[in-house]
């Protein structure tokens, strides 16, 4: 067992697969939460989506890939929004048509782009292949938005759950709203070396359903979801090797295998729970419909 865990830790592309998954993964995780709260998991597949010509664009230019992503991440929000404000479009039929479209104009200039770089590797994730400066950039920006998440957490949490409160509090909702978009297109940067672009929407939207399954704290969610979700990265790492398999898609499965268990067992929420809760209804129906009868034949004289 001892020889399983650490023979990948012998390859230096191994150990900084390893880092790269575990910053990815507790940075999404993060988000996740806040995401699933507020009802923008379709936004989180938009913006993971958009960034794709981004990433190409700063690949021809020779800017670094986290530059384009994040500016066509921030562009793709903006340009929802104001689709969203000056026709009658709803906010998902926004979201479809410009992902779509930003994730279509990359698909084309991928196809276009003379490259000994394959480009593919940022719809499927090239966590193998990451280099020490790919590390740093995963590092600092994954510290950043983490930090920043971390901080606003109390702000982020109660505009979540109830923004005209926030409002109330003197708290800018716009302000809130325009900080979380930012995040989230800084952890779509982050996720992308590990597991890609198609890949991240699992991972912004998976942690935050499983712990829905699990706790009603919201700061317990979070800490459930980061360690869940650190968990599957280990765990999807080793078994890419070992397997030799994806390893995006094995720490998306990873993942999917801890939202099913919770789907199962979890307290809140799971079937099992559902179950239980169902009996004692009925015993309790049952139980009060006997004491029933009994009071009224008690109070019949033969």
């Amino acid at each position: 067992m001892i020889d399983l865990i650490l023979e990948p830790l012998q390859y230096s592309f191994m150990t900084r697969a390893l880092l790269v998954s575990l910053v990815a993964a507790v940075t999404c995780a993060l988000l996740s939460v806040w995401l699933v709260q507020i009802g923008w998991s379709l936004m989180g597949d938009a913006v993971s989506h958009a960034v794709l010509p981004g990433v190409v664009i700063a690949y021809l230019i020779g800017w670094p890939f986290a530059i384009g992503a994040f500016v066509f991440g921030v562009g793709a929000v903006a340009l929802i929004g104001g689709i969203q404000s000056t026709t009658r479009i709803k906010a998902d039929a926004a979201i479809g048509v410009v992902f779509t479209a930003l994730f279509a104009l990359g698909v084309v200039l991928i196809s276009r782009t003379p490259s000994s770089v394959d480009l593919s590797h940022i719809l499927f994730g090239n966590v193998l292949g990451t280099s020490a400066a790919d590390l740093v950039q995963v590092l600092v920006i994954g510290s950043l938005t983490v930090a920043v998440l971390l901080v606003k957490r109390r702000d982020l949490t109660l505009f979540a759950f109830d923004p005209a409160h926030a409002h109330a509090l003197g708290l800018s909702v716009r302000g809130l709203r325009a900080l979380l978009l930012g995040m989230l297109a800084l952890t779509v940067v982050t996720a992308l070396q590990a597991v890609g672009i198609i890949l991240v929407v699992a991972m912004l939207i998976t942690p935050g359903a499983t712990v829905v399954l699990l706790s009603r704290r919201f700061d317990r969610m979070l800490l459930l979801a980061v360690l869940i979700t650190a968990a599957s990265a280990v765990a999807g790492v080793y078994a890419s090797y070992h397997l030799d398999i994806a390893t995006g898609g094995s720490i998306v499965l990873a993942q999917a295998v801890a939202f099913l268990l919770a789907f199962l067992f979890g307290p809140r929420g799971g079937m099992l729970a559902r179950l239980r809760g169902r009996r004692r209804a009925r015993a309790s129906t049952t139980g009060a419909s006997a004491g029933a009868a009994s009071a009224r034949t008690d109070g019949v004289v033969p």
